[in-house]
């Protein structure tokens, strides 16, 4: 259940790539992981988002920089009317090697890129804030496409407002071979997740006994299998949370779970709030145009 290695082709710079990403072919990737850096904002679009072991949706204005290697996938909702687009900006390697990025003037940048080995989400106020300089980014070239990067990187590394999406930095064995087998298992668990799930039929995906694939999954995902799973369905639960005027009992069903008592359990370990304040806070916080 191994990382796909994404290759980045250079473009007009050693230091730095900008792609716009406006369709499905671009948007969606294989869990993948390559030595750049990536910073990555969504204008429009939602689905889910895996970084690391981390996963959680995404909605517009999501603002994530992601480590070197740390493996990572944004999948597009197929109920939206709105296609997912992304603006992506890759960082290689030499961009931290140059002498002048070793100067004491940026500091913060290093620092930043240092932690994002563990995934750093940035807050909506921030990406909002952003937002104009990163569509402006992308029409500019030259010393003023590069000046204008420095001075995103710079304004991020001085917030205070994001959190890390990995407890701590996800280090995995490299293995292109087994690439497939979490791509598979992410398709099993979004075509599957609202039936009953058992281990044998999961790990007959990626022809593995249950108990292989048990101690693989631990391994390389940082937690068991159905901890992953449970975290899934919560996700389900929060994007119909967001989107419908659902009860919170038909919601429970809806996104796979059985009981109402472990889905209101699972529900405050993993967003440390009841279904209902999420919802409210949520809607106090954000308007994405959904029903309310």
């Amino acid at each position: 259940m191994k990382p796909h290695f994404k290759p980045i082709s250079p473009h007009e710079s050693k230091l730095f790539n900008i792609v716009v990403q406006k369709n499905e072919k671009d948007f969606e990737y294989p869990w993948h992981y390559h030595p750049e850096y990536e910073l990555t904002y969504i204008p429009s679009g939602h689905g889910v988002r895996y970084v690391g072991s981390d996963l959680d949706n995404f909605y517009p204005d999501d603002l994530v920089l992601i480590g070197s290697n740390l493996p990572h996938s944004w999948v597009a909702s197929s109920d939206q009317n709105l296609q997912s687009r992304a603006i992506v900006i890759y960082l290689r390697k030499e961009f931290l090697e140059t002498t002048w990025v070793q100067s004491f003037e940026f500091d913060g940048i290093r620092k930043l890129l240092k932690l994002s080995n563990k995934g750093i989400k940035f807050d909506r106020s921030v990406a909002i804030r952003m937002r104009e300089k990163y569509n402006e980014l992308v029409n500019l070239t030259g010393m003023n496409r590069l000046i204008l990067l420095i001075q995103i990187l710079q304004d991020l590394a001085m917030t205070n407002k994001f959190h890390l999406l990995c407890d701590h930095e996800f280090s995995t064995e490299l293995n292109h071979s087994n690439n497939e087998r979490i791509n598979k298992v992410y398709k099993f668990v979004e075509n599957n997740y609202n039936q009953q799930v058992l281990l044998a039929d999961v790990a007959a995906k990626v022809n593995m006994s249950s108990e292989s694939f048990s101690r693989f999954f631990s391994k390389i995902m940082k937690k068991p299998f159905f901890e992953f799973l449970n975290g899934y369905k919560i996700n389900k639960a929060c994007k119909l949370l967001i989107e419908t005027d659902k009860r919170v009992s038909e919601i429970c069903y809806d996104s796979g779970f059985q009981s109402i008592p472990f889905f209101y359990k699972q529900f405050k370990k993993i967003k440390n709030c009841s279904p209902n304040l999420y919802r409210k806070n949520y809607r106090k916080n954000f308007d994405f145009g959904y029903s309310k």
